[in-house]
């Protein structure tokens, strides 16, 4: 699917975390001790496997993600960059971004892993309120959340923030006044998710027990609504359901999945897309670890991708985006006819509902839409 000019995308997957958090159902564990020096040889063996099997590319990002890849040590990220910068070409603007825990422990190293070659930190603030971040299981405060952030935009030109909305109890006025205070922080991207509760989550079972209720569908459409519209005031529109960004500012890397580009996945449960070719690695550790000894790589699966297949994530991910797809150029990479992509009368009769909108070729999810992305793709992608 994608062409061998497109820059490559490289997701490094660090699992560990210092506790899990009550709504996390990322690939994340918690160890009381780390081998430091095995984990970072393992990595770079397993870079390694992927840099043989994408010969030649441009890397145009590289994404640290966890887990909270803040606790790896500065050296372990600095020789990851370069062997990578070994393996493959850099852009000239490559983007390199990590996922920070923003307490103060890592906050100190912020200039240290940029002296590494971290250029962008996407710091997980979740919440501007203490009684919030205690429910959501953070181990910081606000205060040292806030420390953090400065000590990011001391430290990298690009500091992104995520927030999490539609907490229980949580009104309009409330998330109004902390995402005002968000935007007030002069950070070029935003990324607000809504509380979602995602299965074998510990929030999962105290949802099922009864210790709280979910925000009311129609409570959160609402402040889904009202997201918008203070961030597009804002100069922060979305280009993707729950991604916010200054016009440039946007993910270099997250964009890379949703425009359906080559991506090199590297790291225990990390996946990859490399010419057809679906990678999966395994999730647990120990496993990975395993694997790597046995192997030579971590991964678990390799599964190539039919034209239908591709063209059905092409369409899953490129709908996310505010942009759109181009169903023209998607026909022409996968060799599939234009009209078996889509279900033509689905997307004509919720485009009178103002749903999506199609001008020629060009097919995009109005803001409306958004609000019911999955049924909309359940109905119209034909793949």
């Amino acid at each position: 699917m994608t062409a061998p000019d497109e820059p490559l995308a490289l997701y490094i997957h660090w699992p560990f975390c210092v506790a899990k958090c009550p709504y996390c159902d990322f690939n994340s564990h918690v160890r009381e001790t780390v081998d430091q020096p095995a984990w970072r040889a393992a990595l770079l063996a397993d870079l390694a496997h992927e840099a043989a099997a994408l010969p030649g590319r441009q890397l145009g990002s590289i994404f640290f993600g966890g887990g909270t890849p803040s606790l790896m040590p500065p050296e372990t990220i600095a020789a990851l960059i370069d062997a990578a910068a070994r393996h493959w070409s850099f852009a000239d603007d490559i983007e390199i971004s990590m996922e920070a825990n923003p307490n103060s422990a890592e906050a100190a190293r912020f200039a240290q892993v940029a002296s590494a070659g971290v250029n962008r930190l996407s710091l997980g603030l979740q919440a501007l309120d203490d009684d919030a971040l205690r429910f959501l299981g953070r181990a910081h405060g606000t205060a040292e959340g806030l420390a953090a952030l400065e000590a990011a935009q001391r430290s990298v030109a690009r500091v992104s923030i995520d927030l999490i909305y539609a907490r229980p109890g949580q009104s309009e006025a409330d998330w109004a006044a902390e995402l005002a205070r968000a935007l007030g922080f002069g950070t070029d991207h935003l990324s607000l998710y809504q509380l979602t509760i995602e299965p074998s989550t510990r929030f999962e079972t105290d949802v099922r027990l009864g210790r709280f209720m979910p925000a009311d569908p129609d409570h959160a459409a609402g402040l889904f609504e009202l997201t918008r519209a203070m961030t597009d005031a804002a100069g922060r529109p979305a280009y993707e359901v729950s991604n916010h960004a200054a016009p440039g500012q946007e993910s270099r890397h997250n964009l890379a999945y949703w425009r359906y580009r080559d991506y090199a996945g590297v790291g225990p449960g990390a996946h990859g897309r490399r010419g057809g070719c679906a990678t999966t690695r395994h999730r647990k550790p120990e496993n990975w670890l395993g694997a790597l000894a046995r192997n030579g790589h971590g991964i678990a699966s390799e599964q190539p991708l039919d034209a239908a297949e591709q063209a059905g994530e092409a369409l899953m991910m490129g709908l996310r985006l505010a942009e759109g797809v181009d169903l023209a150029r998607l026909a022409a990479r996968t060799g599939l006819p234009r009209d078996a992509l889509i279900h033509a009368d689905a997307v004509a009769r919720l485009a009178t509902h103002g749903l999506l909108e199609q001008h020629g070729d060009h097919l995009r999810v109005t803001p409306a839409g958004m609000l019911l992305l999955d049924g909309i793709l359940a109905e119209i992608v034909a793949v």
